[in-house]
């Protein structure tokens, strides 16, 4: 470990009156860059004298000076905008010229942006655009990001350091899937219509939160299942909570896990399947109000949290009632008049009523709909949708592999940043020392 000492001396021009704390603060923010440029350039110039010293004492006869590099390397860093020329040795050996400092310091060899710069970019190209948040990192930093470039080092980013972690040891009990329709683009903004993006969330049980364990795009159902299977420990998995989707509960249920269709999804969706049966909506009236009238179609969560051991037979009442229900419908949908409808409610009668054989089993609430996974999407639909509105298939499962840490766990954000990017600080300050002293008097203040 070595240490180095930068005499720094900075003279401020201050006016006689009307100073104020706000004037201060903007006149130290606007010398900023200079102050910090004069440490930075100082530094890079004690750290290339060491290096090239040691390497012409190693091999006196080897290295000579040739000069330095006849452009100036401009530096685009999270601390401001820098130029450097670096110097140059000449190798004896093989008549090669170069400059030594940039390899030992691993700085890129043609990209003038640092990786460390990109952060507030990338970070912003969640919520906003890549053009908005380009243009926003001008403004806060003052640096000209092209839009391009922020999209480009975001996608390398993602594909090198935002991978997903074997979960195995992780003991989820829950599993939530859903999915929705997102517009997808080839080269040079070719349309290439819809695609499916799925999302997988998990659960320790009742009483804990559900958190993000997957995201796909355009990929089956089944190809999910091997995906979560690899990862998770899937054997431990006792309830998968869905809106009753095409190929959910066929590919992703596992013998002994129990489904709970989304109780609200069940009612919103029961007056479509009637009309794909040919029934407009002043004729579904009654029937709605026969689902709706279901017990176990109106209990809402609260209702079940103030529940109590002593009201087990009053639930028992309500399982028992809510069968009777669904078969009372279905007598109503016969097969020959309402053939989907009747599919449909003898499925849903089927799933819907699993959180309350969970109660009669452990006394514990579990959800009755996916609104842990509507309101995930719900947080990141608006970007894809509206501000996006399309995307390349890799473009999009990398930005939401940014997501995933910006938005669902941002406390683990700047330690992703930090490991990925190695910014543990290698120069630390041991001392500092400041002194002040009028240019009219001659009397010094420590």
């Amino acid at each position: 470990m070595s240490e180095v000492i930068i005499d720094l001396q900075l003279k401020f021009t201050i006016p006689d009156s009307d100073l104020t704390i706000n004037g201060i603060i903007q006149g130290i923010k606007e010398s900023h860059s200079e102050i910090i440029g004069a440490i930075f350039q100082t530094l890079l110039k004690a750290l290339e004298e060491r290096e090239i010293q040691k390497m012409m004492s190693a091999e006196p006869d080897r290295y000579v000076y040739n000069g330095h590099q006849r452009n100036a390397r401009r530096l685009y860093s999270s601390l401001g905008n820098f130029y450097y020329q670096f110097r140059q040795l000449k190798d004896s050996k093989d008549g090669h010229t170069f400059a030594p400092l940039p390899g030992i310091l691993s700085l890129p060899a043609y990209d003038h942006y640092l990786d460390e710069a990109l952060e507030p970019g990338i970070g912003l190209a969640v919520h906003v655009s890549y053009r908005c948040s380009a243009d926003e990192i001008k403004r806060i930093q003052g640096q000209s990001i092209n839009h391009n470039t922020v999209h480009r080092r975001l996608q390398a980013f993602a594909e090198k350091c935002c991978q997903w972690p074997s979960m195995k040891d992780t003991p989820y009990l829950f599993l939530m899937a859903d999915g929705t329709p997102v517009k997808l683009q080839g080269p040079g903004g070719q349309d290439l219509g819809k695609a499916e993006m799925r999302w997988a969330l998990a659960s320790l049980g009742s009483g804990h939160p559900f958190e993000l364990v997957g995201f796909w795009i355009g990929d089956d159902w089944s190809t999910i299942r091997q995906d979560l299977e690899k990862r998770l420990n899937y054997d431990k998995f006792q309830i998968l909570f869905s809106d009753g989707g095409p190929g959910i509960l066929e590919n992703l249920l596992r013998e002994g896990m129990e489904p709970q269709r989304c109780q609200w999804h069940g009612k919103r969706d029961f007056p479509y399947i009637l009309y794909a049966d040919g029934f407009k909506k002043t004729e579904q009236t009654e029937l709605k109000e026969k689902l709706n009238a279901i017990p176990a179609m109106r209990i809402t969560k609260s209702d079940l949290e103030k529940l109590q051991p002593e009201d087990y037979p009053l639930v028992e009442h309500i399982v028992e009632k809510t069968k009777q229900g669904f078969q009372e419908l279905l007598e109503i949908l016969t097969p020959d008049k309402y053939p989907k409808a009747r599919v449909y409610i003898e499925n849903l009668s089927q799933s819907v009523t699993t959180f309350l054989d969970w109660w009669l089993e452990k006394q514990e609430v579990i959800p009755l709909n996916t609104n842990a996974i509507e309101s995930a999407f719900s947080r990141v639909v608006n970007r894809i949708k509206k501000v996006g509105k399309r995307w390349s298939e890799k473009g999009l499962l990398n930005w939401l592999k940014i997501a995933l840490h910006k938005v669902f766990k941002p406390e683990n954000w700047s330690q992703v940043w930090s490991n990925a990017l190695s910014l543990e600080p290698k120069v630390i300050l041991s001392d500092l020392k400041a002194s002040y002293r009028w240019v009219d008097y001659s009397i010094t203040y420590p």
